[in-house]
């Protein structure tokens, strides 16, 4: 559910006041991650590694406050749940979207993950969740990346996080992560703060 707020009520009143008309209000951070142990767990448990991403990414951004805030149309939103917009190819040869619900439950949030994804894949039918906050995604999985900065449509301000081929080396994997948010949102320590919570999450999955 989500509801409109007055941001003078917020600790992101300045921010909003600077940056909602903002004609490119987005920041994005690129941060190298280690994912060593995400590999490790997807191939000892037969989960999919965007999957754990995923999770991960859901379970650091739950974390922060600042999520659940949005800016929109020159309003500001808070929501009272989270999901995870992930996109899938499907049999048209198209993209497909659909959103996850967060889960501190790996095996709840894995299930989830998997019937939507296949279900859109399948029917190319968007399955969306328009009353919870939307922390995108993206992995171009085709090559390796160093950075991934999105297009601001300024249709959509939500979250968004973008990833290429992990990198796999000797004894570690790594994976370059883009994080693009609106400022009105958050500032740079909240996204700091996330970008440092992932790779927390990550390492103790």
């Amino acid at each position: 559910m989500k509801q409109e707020i007055n941001p003078k009520d917020t600790n992101r009143a300045i921010a909003f006041e600077l940056w909602t008309k903002s004609p490119m209000p987005m920041v994005t951070f690129t941060k190298t991650f280690d994912v060593t142990r995400l590999r490790k767990v997807s191939r000892k448990r037969g989960m999919k590694f965007n999957m754990l991403l995923c999770w991960c990414i859901g379970k650091a951004a739950s974390q922060i406050e600042e999520f659940y805030m949005l800016p929109k149309d020159g309003k500001l939103y808070k929501y009272d749940r989270m999901a995870i917009n992930v996109i899938a190819d499907n049999v048209k040869g198209g993209l497909s979207f659909c959103d996850v619900a967060v889960n501190d439950d790996l095996e709840q949030f894995n299930a989830n993950y998997m019937h939507l994804t296949e279900t859109i894949s399948r029917t190319c039918q968007d399955i969306l969740d328009d009353e919870a906050v939307i922390v995108g995604t993206s992995a171009v999985t085709g090559t390796e990346l160093d950075s991934i900065v999105n297009q601001y449509s300024g249709i959509f301000n939500n979250p968004f996080l973008a990833w290429g081929r992990y990198r796999k080396g000797w004894l570690k994997t790594t994976l370059p992560i883009s994080f693009q948010f609106h400022h009105a949102q958050m500032d740079g320590k909240h996204a700091a703060r996330f970008l440092e919570e992932l790779q927390r999450i990550i390492n103790s999955i």
